[in-house]
């Protein structure tokens, strides 16, 4: 009888595990299916804006042709003012090798001037040697420009947020800062908490400790400072080890 109640005892602490296991495991893929999705539509909006612009500048070159043959030297240059930012604002967002962060950054972008945020991206490198998978890459990034957006809600007058992507001899460097309030230093370790927020809505509280778990899982390194004047989060993953290295 005893060993009968054993066993039983045994069969549920196993049955319970094992759908605590496939929670976690649906939960997670949910996760990874959501994160793909949104990367898909960033590069569906990326590639129709392209389409867009293309057929648009045709226009304009036109409209540059025919001012200049009018001589209008002063009215071409109130054309082009407005046509040379736009170019420069996509021109930013796609200095990478990959389509997925080139798309994620713009629309991020996008966001951002959305929002009356003056956004500033600089891109010293074209990422081909990059360790981690692009999705979990646009994972860490929307989450950190989520959340310096997020902040900046809160900043009166100027809000500003950059991103620069540079690269070293064995690394890539990542920088998202922003010019909003500062963190209380006591808050400073406790934001990577899972479940932790400053926000009270549903769904809050999950993106920084989603951000440390990737960085963490692929070898980087994760870093925060925050001051008066500004925010910075910054991680860095290592390159890609050739074929040649492993040997």
């Amino acid at each position: 009888m005893t060993i009968s109640l054993l066993l039983c005892l045994v069969l549920v602490i196993v049955l319970v595990i094992c759908i605590l296991s496939f929670l976690f495991s649906y939960n997670r893929l949910k996760g990874m299916y959501q994160d793909l999705q949104s990367a898909c539509h960033h590069l569906e909006q990326l590639n129709s804006e392209l389409r867009t612009s293309r057929h648009d500048y045709l226009n304009h070159l036109q409209v540059v042709y025919g001012l200049l043959e009018l001589q209008e030297y002063e009215d071409l240059q109130a054309y082009l003012a407005p046509v040379y930012r736009n170019m420069q604002k996509t021109g930013r967002a796609l200095k990478t090798s990959k389509p997925a962060i080139n798309a994620l950054l713009k629309a991020k972008m996008d966001e951002g001037e959305k929002r009356g945020i003056d956004f500033y991206i600089e891109v010293k490198t074209d990422l081909k040697e990059l360790a981690i998978a692009d999705w979990e890459l646009c994972r860490v990034l929307s989450n950190l420009l989520d959340n310096a957006m997020t902040a900046l809600e809160e900043k009166q007058g100027e809000k500003k947020l950059w991103v620069e992507i540079g690269e070293e001899k064995e690394q890539y460097r990542f920088l998202v800062s922003n010019n909003g309030p500062k963190i209380p230093e006591a808050l400073q370790e406790t934001i990577f908490r899972q479940g932790f927020s400053s926000k009270k809505e549903e769904g809050h509280g999950m993106g920084l400790y989603i951000v440390k778990n990737i960085v963490r899982q692929y070898r980087g390194r994760l870093e925060l400072s925050s001051t008066d004047e500004e925010t910075c989060f910054s991680f860095c993953f290592p390159k890609e080890v050739s074929t040649k290295e492993r040997r």
